[in-house]
């Protein structure tokens, strides 16, 4: 079961193709965030209360897969406020490029990634693979498919610019649109001046993921450890 999970949790993330790079996002805490915000993104603000009931969703998936999907509710939280901020930088990044996706556009996008992730699981071995199986195990709530077939519609239309108009077939060509999307969402991320509220964590922008912000727990006297503020502040 050990293993299914280390696939599952990847499945998402298996090219900038498929998911795109920069899956699964880093910004600071700075300054003060608005009282019942989770995160404010831009000028659009993510309420504590649309995360309490997004991971609540996402919680309720969880129990449908025993021992195969295993997600603490600290996990749970903070890959929900991931994804949901995510969604919003991309939509960012649409707006720069000039970019517009369609439904059926969105639509496509996801049905790919699912035939890629089950085609993959299925080869290692793992049956049953659902779409909503593939989402809970990598923190996405299911009930939010449809923005994620909308994030991945956006970024397979900036790699097809980026790369004159087709999809990338060599890995060097690859590589390269991919980087040109990690930097392209960073600059989004950057321009939408993040504030992730620090009961939640903060934003890791080398990942664009929520990770734990720093304890502030008295501790006895000696050397602080050295904390890493990689990934904190926008490298673009």
């Amino acid at each position: 079961m050990r293993g299914q999970v280390r696939v599952l949790r990847r499945l998402v993330r298996v090219s900038a193709v498929i998911l795109g790079a920069g899956l699964v996002v880093a910004g600071c805490s700075a300054g003060p965030v608005e009282m019942g915000s989770a995160a404010i993104v831009g000028n659009q603000r993510i309420t504590i209360a649309t995360l309490d009931t997004e991971v609540t969703n996402l919680s309720q998936a969880v129990k449908q897969y025993p021992g195969v999907v295993q997600l603490s509710q600290a996990q749970q939280t903070q890959q929900t406020l991931t994804w949901l901020v995510r969604f919003q930088i991309n939509e960012e990044l649409a707006r720069q490029a000039g970019i517009t996706v369609t439904t059926a556009q969105a639509d496509a996008a996801l049905a790919q990634i699912y035939a890629a992730a089950k085609a993959q699981a299925e080869a290692q071995g793992i049956s049953n693979v659902s779409l909503n199986l593939i989402m809970t195990a990598n923190g996405i709530p299911p009930n939010l498919s449809g923005e994620l077939g909308r994030y991945q519609a956006i970024n397979d239309q900036f790699i097809r610019q980026a790369n004159g108009g087709t999809l990338p077939t060599s890995t060097a060509a690859q590589s390269a649109t991919s980087a040109k999307l990690m930097h392209a969402q960073c600059v989004a991320a950057k321009n939408l001046n993040i504030k992730i509220n620090p009961q939640f964590g903060q934003l890791d922008y080398a990942q664009i993921q929520v990770v734990d912000a720093p304890s502030r727990v008295f501790r006895s006297a000696g050397p602080a450890p050295t904390a890493s503020a990689s990934g904190l502040t926008p490298a673009c």
